[in-house]
């Protein structure tokens, strides 16, 4: 696939990027499906397929959490699989100092082989599990998963005081990930685009 029709497919979640960040893309696309054709990174197959659901979503969070892509945060991904939404959060932030926590063992192993082909600093692979992290960060993401209350419990706990909490879940998760968690100040959901039913939520961490 060339760059541009990376750009064409990426088009409705982002705009700008570089050749650089362009060729990360496609370096990356490039592990993620030969590594998917003998183990189970995810279940989306087709490279155009994991460009607008896998990256793109991601992109598209990245935008809206990275006004200024030069900010110098550390960011937490919790339960990162394939790398997403947090590599591409790095690509489109460099500055990010970013810890992947990925508890299955061929996962963090494809997660470090992306850090290192695509030649990317400050960025950690956790390979235990976030109950046992021992770190706390301004920024922790985490998409939609199974056991999404417990999850969504660790992930807080994640969250430095006045750091932000952002997920990618469905817009059924909204109302309990809110109940769940009353100590975050909530933004108002943010549509994904192309799908009708996937959504950005973050909230701010109030308490002290």
């Amino acid at each position: 696939m060339h760059q541009g029709e990376f750009v064409s497919l990426l088009e409705p979640y982002v705009t700008g990027l570089s050749q650089a960040q362009l060729a990360q893309v496609s370096a990356y696309l490039d592990l993620l499906l030969k590594w998917n054709a003998r183990t189970n990174l995810t279940a989306v197959r087709g490279a155009e397929s994991i460009v607008k659901r896998h990256f793109g979503e991601s992109f598209f969070a990245a935008r809206q959490l990275f006004p200024a892509p030069e900010a110098a945060l550390r960011a937490i991904d919790v339960g990162s699989g394939a790398g997403f939404p947090g590599l591409p959060l790095k690509i489109y932030a460099p500055a990010l100092r970013l810890v992947l926590i990925e508890s299955q063992n061929k996962k963090a192993t494809f997660l470090k082989e992306v850090v290192r082909a695509l030649d990317l600093r400050e960025v950690e692979v956790s390979g235990g599990r976030a109950e046992d992290f021992p770190g706390r960060a301004e920024l922790v993401t985490l998409r939609a998963v199974e056991h999404f209350p417990s999850v969504l419990a660790v992930a807080a706990r994640l969250v430095a005081p006045a750091g932000r909490l952002a997920l990618l879940i469905a817009e059924a998760q909204i109302l309990p990930a809110r109940a769940l968690l009353p100590q975050f100040s909530w933004s108002g959901p943010v549509n994904v685009p192309g799908s009708s039913r996937l959504v950005l939520l973050v909230g701010r961490n109030t308490s002290v």
